[in-house]
């Protein structure tokens, strides 16, 4: 923003840039900075060599990096695709109408000292947060359309207490430093299958134990499947115990998903307290 200002009023130019480097791409996708970093790009002259960082390559930062590289050299880097062994994960299975229902359940089950809720868009983000709030839940809110001033409320305190919970787009589950986590929720099912680990990975730090579970619903379970096949195991399905379920062709055995794996209704989760906290 400070660049373009600068760009627009004359106050400085490119002329001599001899490298540019654009790093942590994939936080300025989540952003919405993708337009103005090819905005400052064009200013600068082509004799140049270009760095470009990403943790991820959606569609949208391949594009990126064709328009602005020429001739790369890809070097990847400790790609994880898997989670980390602190952290134990579970699906949960729900029909679409009754996720946020669910949500609701297993939070007031749940022993956590704080829960990151991640969803997929940030009016969803939004709209979670404000029925959470009509909960007597205290809930901070982070994605790219808050302010900076907003953002850094909200970070400083869901780390400090002040809010038990925080609702998140993926913005959250890279880069930021966010200890002590408890517990990490999915309410969609992510995108893309890096950003399942990603996600999940903002809980069990630092050798700390850590619980993540996704809500799913049947349009999702595609999206599931290609996360299993990217960590290279099956995540556990559970039931809530008493939980009043509507019911979803998920819970069926695998002949009747038309040869799909089985997602499995008979292992039911009582109370919800996953794995042992540590002291």
């Amino acid at each position: 923003g400070r660049l373009l200002d600068h760009l627009e009023q004359g106050t400085m130019h490119f002329r001599e840039v001899k490298i540019l480097v654009l790093d942590e791409v994939d936080r300025m996708l989540d952003m919405g900075f993708l337009p103005d970093v090819r905005r400052i790009v064009q200013q600068i002259s082509n004799d140049r060599q270009t760095l470009l960082f990403s943790a991820t390559l959606p569609p949208e930062i391949e594009r990126l990096a064709a328009s602005v590289l020429r001739h790369p050299e890809t070097v990847e880097i400790g790609a994880r695709r898997s989670p980390a062994e602190t952290v134990t994960h579970a699906v949960y299975p729900v029909a679409a109408e009754q996720k946020f229902d669910l949500l609701m359940a297993l939070l007031e089950r749940t022993n956590f000292d704080s829960a990151l809720i991640f969803c997929r868009t940030k009016h969803g983000a939004d709209r979670i947060a404000h029925q959470l709030k009509n909960a007597k839940h205290s809930v901070a809110v982070l994605h790219s359309n808050r302010t900076q001033r907003e953002r850094i409320e909200a970070l400083e305190g869901f780390k400090s207490g002040k809010y038990e919970v925080m609702v998140a787009t993926d913005i959250a589950a890279r880069g930021l430093d966010i200890a002590g986590v408890s517990h990490v929720i999915n309410y969609d099912v992510p995108e893309h299958p890096e950003d399942y680990v990603h996600r999940i990975g903002r809980t069990g730090r630092a050798q700390n134990v850590g619980d993540a579970f996704t809500l799913m619903n049947g349009e999702e379970l595609p999206a599931l499947q290609a996360i299993e096949r990217f960590i290279g195991q099956k995540i556990p399905r559970l039931k809530l115990a008493d939980f009043p379920y509507i019911y979803t062709i998920l819970f069926e055995p695998e002949s009747a998903m038309g040869g799909k794996r089985a997602i499995g209704g008979g292992r039911t989760h009582r109370g919800y307290s996953f794995g042992r906290r540590r002291k």
